[in-house]
């Protein structure tokens, strides 16, 4: 059911280059006036990224990309991998290279890894309420305009796992779409008619929906917003004769209480679209 995101996306590193320029040009355009007004453009430096929290750690190798784009030389050191857990106030990483680019880049790369690190801080706390169970977190297509990649790569970090990453890699068939074909069975064989290859997905928000959804040989069914007794009837009735995903107002404290009805899926759109960043701060050491 999960999308990798290599598979939905062969042009990645491209992807992730216009990412990084477009935000360079939203920073620097003409230039960083304070760095090149103090800095010396030959001066070399030294500096360090120590944590402010305690969590999991995302996307550093998206920041070294960000540092390397204005120093291709610079030297980067993690001391930490992408999705390990690190306590507050450890050294996570350190770098040598053009005094100007460490600093001209640092907000940008920063930005990147300290909300990167935040979902998957929060993925990893609901991952770990499901300990034991065999239910999957997924995320949802509610992340930032334009950061879709690193957001959802930052799930994959955190132990949760990718749904679609857009509108074209599942048929997800929901209530207004219902309305407008006249019915699940007949949006069903619309979408089964112009794009055979994708799997399709109904949102049912009553058993009687589960039912027709069922009928019409869907194969994802969403329990949208259901008690965990309706979802408990659902599952049964469902049978594994689709995957079942639970979804609507996901929490903390309810989401062991809904993997325990036997859904397979549980997406959590708080992951992405309440993101709490993981504080990070970087320390010049050295000039030279």
């Amino acid at each position: 059911m999960a999308t990798k995101i290599t598979q939905a996306s062969p042009n990645l590193e491209a992807m992730i280059d216009e990412l990084i320029n477009r935000g360079f040009e939203e920073d620097i355009r003409t230039g960083d006036a304070t760095t090149n007004a103090i800095i010396d453009e030959q001066s070399s430096a030294t500096a360090v990224w120590n944590t402010k929290d305690e969590g999991i750690i995302a996307g550093l190798s998206i920041a070294e990309k960000v540092f390397k784009k204005l120093d291709s030389e610079l030297q980067w050191e993690p001391h930490v991998k992408d999705g390990e857990t690190v306590k507050k106030g450890a050294e996570i990483v350190s770098m040598k290279g053009k005094a100007c680019a460490i600093l001209t880049a640092e907000r940008l790369a920063l930005n990147i890894t300290q909300r990167m690190s935040g979902i998957a801080t929060k993925t990893r706390q609901f991952v770990d309420v499901l300990e034991g169970l065999d239910t999957q977190i997924l995320d949802t297509r509610k992340t930032a305009p334009g950061l879709r990649l690193l957001d959802k790569y930052a799930v994959k970090a955190g132990g949760g796992q990718n749904h679609r990453m857009g509108l074209y890699d599942l048929a997800m068939i929901k209530d207004n779409h219902i309305i407008a074909a006249g019915g699940i069975a007949p949006a069903v064989q619309k979408v089964r008619n112009h794009y055979p290859e994708l799997d399709v997905e109904v949102e049912a928000s009553t058993l009687q929906q589960v039912q027709e959804a069922l009928a019409s040989d869907a194969d994802i069914i969403m329990l949208d917003n259901m008690s965990p007794a309706e979802m408990r009837k659902a599952v049964k009735t469902i049978a594994g004769r689709a995957k079942t995903e639970a979804s609507g107002n996901v929490t903390l404290p309810n989401v062991r209480d809904i993997a325990e009805t036997g859904v397979d899926c549980i997406s959590v759109g708080a992951l992405t679209h309440s993101v709490q960043a993981f504080d990070i701060s970087q320390t010049l050491q050295e000039l030279t």
